[in-house]
């Protein structure tokens, strides 16, 4: 686990609220829309796709909102689908996870939870996914898992 501060970023990005096995088949439609309303706008991309999830359950029945993120910059015309946001940094404890999307809660997330379940840090509600390596239908990933902090 690292505790470290995300930076500060300009996304483009579209709100949603779904359930986990929704995410996959959703971000699959939104994020090549959302990477053509950039492209229209003028704006490039200025890093990683950042899927931000509000309180995130652990079952795969309860919704949740989750927030679809491609770091921006530039750009000239307004968009006409898709939220403009700047978000702030906030302090996070992160692992990265390397391997199939099958395993990424069994593997990638339950170890992160556990170890900040067992030290003086307390979850904000806030986590994120930040996709280094990622493609629809890849065997391998690789994905920065983070979970904000109160304190």
């Amino acid at each position: 686990m690292e505790i470290k501060e995300t930076p500060g970023m300009r996304v483009l990005s579209a709100a949603c609220r779904l359930t986990i096995p929704e995410i996959r088949s959703v971000a699959a439609e939104l994020t090549p829309a959302i990477a053509a309303e950039a492209a229209r706008c003028d704006m490039e991309p200025a890093g990683p796709w950042t899927f931000i999830a509000r309180n995130l359950p652990r079952d795969g029945k309860t919704a949740f909102d989750i927030r679809f993120c491609l770091p921006v910059s530039g750009g000239g015309a307004v968009p006409r689908s898709f939220e403009l946001l700047d978000l702030e940094p906030i302090i996070v404890a992160s692992a990265t996870y390397q391997g199939p999307l099958r395993s990424l809660f069994s593997k990638g997330y339950a170890p992160l939870v556990a170890e900040i379940e067992n030290s003086r840090h307390v979850f904000s509600g806030e986590s994120r996914e930040v996709y280094h390596q990622w493609r629809d239908g890849a065997r391998y990933q690789r994905i920065d898992i983070q979970f904000g902090l109160a304190r």
